[in-house]
Parts: structure tokens; sequence; C-alpha cells
């Protein structure tokens, strides 16, 4: 049997996108995903909020991209799989890491005004950014 492995994230960007390149110079940009869950305990009218914080990873052209117009608050949609990075740390102890690689972002218009300029829809490349590996 093949293992399945797809995430699907929508949220907005904790902080500003993290650019960088590898030394083979190829793009790569992380940033971090907040997305929010709505919930209701047993018999209350009380809705509760659940906030959770996701690493993501981007590489290649869609890393450009990323770092071209993503910037705090921006909403995301985040297409991708899930990997996991191990290490052991300075005093021996193993540790580990879960982060998404994406492999599809749409970017979610701005619902405010940034740097003084007006409300507008997208341009296409900023709509979509889209990377097949």
């Amino acid at each position: 049997m093949q293992a399945l492995n797809s995430i699907i994230l929508e949220g907005n960007l904790v902080r500003k996108p993290d650019a960088k390149l590898t030394a083979k110079g190829t793009p790569v940009c992380n940033f971090t995903v907040a997305s929010n869950r709505y919930f209701r305990l047993d018999g209350s009218e009380e809705t509760k909020e659940e906030v959770s914080f996701f690493d993501v990873e981007t590489w290649a052209k869609q890393a450009e991209i990323c770092e071209k117009h993503l910037e705090r608050g921006r909403g995301v949609r985040v297409v991708g799989r899930l990997k996991q990075d191990r290490w052991t740390d300075k005093e021996g102890k193993n540790q580990s890491r879960i982060k998404i690689v994406a492999e599809h972002i749409e970017f979610r218009p701005r619902t405010k005004k940034q740097d003084d300029e007006p409300v507008r829809e997208a341009p296409k490349e900023e709509r979509a950014a889209t990377e097949t590996f």
C-alpha cells in the first residue's frame, strides 16, 4: 500500500517570510501560518478559540513569489506535505520538528490598505504560486 502524505491549511502569516539561497543558489522561503479553530464546549453557548502555528517551507520560483508578495497578516491557503526534521542537539538529545513543504500556495486578497495603497484585486501571479516537484 502506498502511503498518503497531504495537508491543506488556511490561515494568516505570523511574521514576514524569511527568504534565503541554498549553497547551490536555490531560493527557499520559510514562514509561519496561524490557523484558528472555533468550538463550543458541551452544553455551552460560549464559543472558544484555539490557535495553532505551522511552519511552512517553499522552494524555487514559489519561494521567490512568496518572498515578494507575503507579509505579516496576509491570508494564505497552503497545499503540501508534512516533513519531519530530526537532529541531535548539543546535549546529545534527539530532537524533531514537523513542517509543511508547500506544493501550492494561494494568496488571499488584502483586506486593508498596505503602505498607503488602495485595496485592489491581486495580480494573477500573486493569487496562486504553484510549483510542481
